[in-house]
């Protein structure tokens, strides 16, 4: 049906416009985009089809085709992610934010029973997460509808179908210049200011970082098949030089980044997480340090909040609540900074691992049906992460750069309540690639570890419990291979007898990280058979499907540990703490607590640094009794199962 006379003037233009693309793309375009494939045998539309939305969104609302196209890059790699929305509320290759579509969940440390502090010789402190009760979206969190509105197509429209989506972001931008008092020019040099605008911040610092990273997109040139098979491609434009002029004009605050440790390639802010008393010796929500002078930083743990921006600051800004370092915002990669580096701030629910590391919380709501993450977002963590582990020495590998969900209980009775964030939808091979220490194999045939390395988008495990319990979660690309006790994908999954003591065998909840190895992680090879491999995990063999033809895992080469000849088994522990010998008058002896795990005889596994035992005694809000006690006793740190863990050197031998 043709636009008629009372027809929204936006839609009836998005109508001409695709009638102007010709018959074939005319067709396409009038069907959503979700079920595009490579290739275009009969009945299926062509792999162009969305390159072909960009050009027809470009000429209809006068928007430079290589500006709707890195903007889109930027914000979704050009992936549709099957409708499902960004964990803001974002929609589609342009992220049209919708946030009142998405389930909003309380903030993860407010979530179980995790102790974020993770200190035995202080009471547990359970946050309680209180989520404000304001339920105003900010700007940012709300273009679909305003795009809804220029467009005058639905709603639901741009949620679901990519080409309304690329036309409702091309129409934000186009409002945009005109807002700014600039002609729609076809100069892409033109549109620096509506590019910040789109942005959604309302600081020039993070609408510029974001610009310039457009116009880095621009520059560079993109080329990618998406998770539709859709093939785009968005020529370099080497010498592209934008009018960076127009930013002054955009009305955005000014934003300061007066006391941030943050590098100049991200915007940054200090809010402050409060160091103050509340009561009967509680203090609140981190503790003072001297860091790396008086402990080495040695990890960097990645976070997701699971709650609103806004909501997620109101509570770190909480003395009686916890803490983290930082948070990166998912609409535009801003950074708050809230704890010094120096300083040992409460998130990780082991108190070895908080007193060496930076914490990094990833703006996040829990949607369903699944979750993904902004391009900018991704690209604003890399660098301060680069930035970081420069600072502080941090080796770029898995490690040291480990997800909440790696950090190890730190008691047998704390290992059920330990968190599972990012979860198994973070793109670790990405991230990793952004870090610029891209997984690769570095061991020929005869390597006796491996690399876990699906293809992200190709590797779709099912989870269970998004949205319902035992439920399936919608299918989506993973950084996890799931683990079974024999190469066969009907024989049980393997047994996590921390998470359970009875011996019941793991899950495929999505929170349930017992029988899962992720990208990056290392692990000693156990055996094959087929298109199957065995690693060495949780003190068992674990079988992951690894086909020649779509492999997970690449051959490693790196040190491994196997226990002390003549030992039929030895402890395994989730902290690395001092002997007893090694504490000073005053100190009170913290126990070296054994996990329910061991290593047999004859297994091995993957080893990363060798460190002496050190514990942080940090009980009281004046620092005066303060004192880090390191002792003699050597550890190794280890991949045992999904999480990292400590073994004594003492017990075991080092494998070259």
């Amino acid at each position: 049906m043709h636009g008629s006379a009372t027809e929204p003037q936006g839609a009836a233009r998005y109508r001409r416009a695709r009638r102007t693309a010709g018959a074939v793309a005319s067709a396409a375009l009038l069907l959503p985009l979700l079920g595009a494939a490579p290739s275009s045998p009969a009945g299926q539309a062509p792999a162009d089809r969305l390159q072909q939305a960009f050009t027809a969104a470009a000429a209809e609302y006068h928007v430079p085709p290589g500006v709707l196209l890195a903007v889109s890059y930027l914000q979704s790699r050009w992936d549709t992610h099957a409708g499902a929305p960004s964990v803001t509320g974002g929609y589609g290759p342009m992220h049209l934010t919708d946030a009142r579509t998405a389930i909003a969940a309380a903030p993860h440390h407010g979530d179980g029973t995790e102790d974020a502090r993770g200190d035995g010789s202080r009471p547990a402190l359970v946050a309680k997460a209180r989520v404000p009760a304001d339920s105003r979206l900010p700007a940012r969190l709300t273009t679909l509808r305003k795009a809804a509105g220029l467009t005058g197509l639905p709603a639901e429209r741009l949620r679901t179908d990519a080409a309304a989506n690329v036309a409702g972001g091309a129409a934000l931008l186009a409002a945009a210049q005109r807002n700014l008092g600039e002609p729609l020019s076809e100069d892409p040099a033109d549109w620096y200011g509506a590019v910040a605008r789109f942005s959604g911040a309302d600081d020039s610092a993070t609408a510029a970082t974001y610009a310039d990273d457009v116009y880095d997109v621009m520059r560079a040139g993109e080329r990618r098949t998406t998770d539709t098979g859709q093939r785009v491609t968005l020529a370099a434009r080497p010498g592209l030089s934008p009018d960076t002029a127009q930013l002054s004009r955009a009305g955005l605050r000014p934003a300061s980044a007066d006391g941030t440790e943050c590098p100049v390639t991200v915007s940054c802010e200090w809010i402050p997480a409060p160091y103050q008393e509340f009561g009967e010796g509680d203090y609140g929500n981190h503790d003072l340090g001297d860091r790396p002078a008086s402990q080495s930083i040695k990890y960097i743990v990645i976070h997701d909040t699971e709650g609103t921006w806004d909501g997620v600051l109101n509570l770190v800004q909480d003395p009686t609540y916890v803490s983290w370092q930082y948070t990166l915002r998912s609409t535009d990669g801003h950074v708050a900074q809230h704890v010094k580096a120096k300083d040992v701030a409460w998130h990780a629910g082991n108190w070895y691992v908080n007193a060496k590391s930076i914490g990094l919380e990833h703006e996040g709501f829990l949607t369903a049906p699944d979750t993904w993450y902004t391009e900018e977002m991704y690209r604003a963590s890399a660098r301060l992460v680069r930035y970081l582990a420069r600072k502080y020495d941090i080796p770029l590998d898995r490690q040291h750069i480990i997800g909440h969900d790696n950090v190890p209980g730190p008691t047998a009775a704390t290992i059920p309540g330990m968190h599972t964030d990012p979860g198994p939808y973070w793109d670790w091979r990405h991230y990793f690639t952004l870090l610029g220490h891209p997984f690769h194999a570095s061991a020929k045939k005869g390597g006796d570890l491996v690399t876990v390395l699906p293809d992200f988008d190709a590797n779709r495990p099912v989870y269970t419990g998004c949205v319902t319990a035992g439920e399936p979660c919608a299918a989506h690309g993973s950084s996890e291979v799931r683990l079974y006790s024999q190469p066969d994908e009907t024989a049980p999954l393997v047994q996590d007898i921390g998470l359970y003591p009875k011996g019941d065998p793991s899950t495929t909840g999505v929170n349930d990280v017992g029988s899962r190895a992720s990208t990056g992680q290392r692990y000693a090879l156990a055996g094959r058979d087929g298109d199957w491999t065995a690693i060495w995990y949780l003190g068992q063999k674990a079988w992951f499907k690894n086909p020649q033809k779509q492999p997970t895992a690449v051959r490693a080469s790196g040190p491994a540990v196997t226990p002390k000849e003549g030992l039929a088994e030895i402890p395994v522990y989730g902290r690395a703490y001092p002997e007893k010998e090694a504490y000073p008058a005053g100190v009170p002896v913290q126990a070296v607590s054994p996990l329910p795990y061991k290593i047999l005889a004859g297994q091995r596994y993957a080893a990363g640094d060798k460190v002496p035992g050190e514990y942080f005694y940090s009980p009281t809000f004046d620092t005066t009794p303060h004192r880090v006690v390191i002792g003699t006793d050597m550890y190794y740190e280890i991949q045992f199962g999904h999480r990292v863990q400590f073994v004594r050197a003492a017990d075991v031998d080092l494998l070259p």
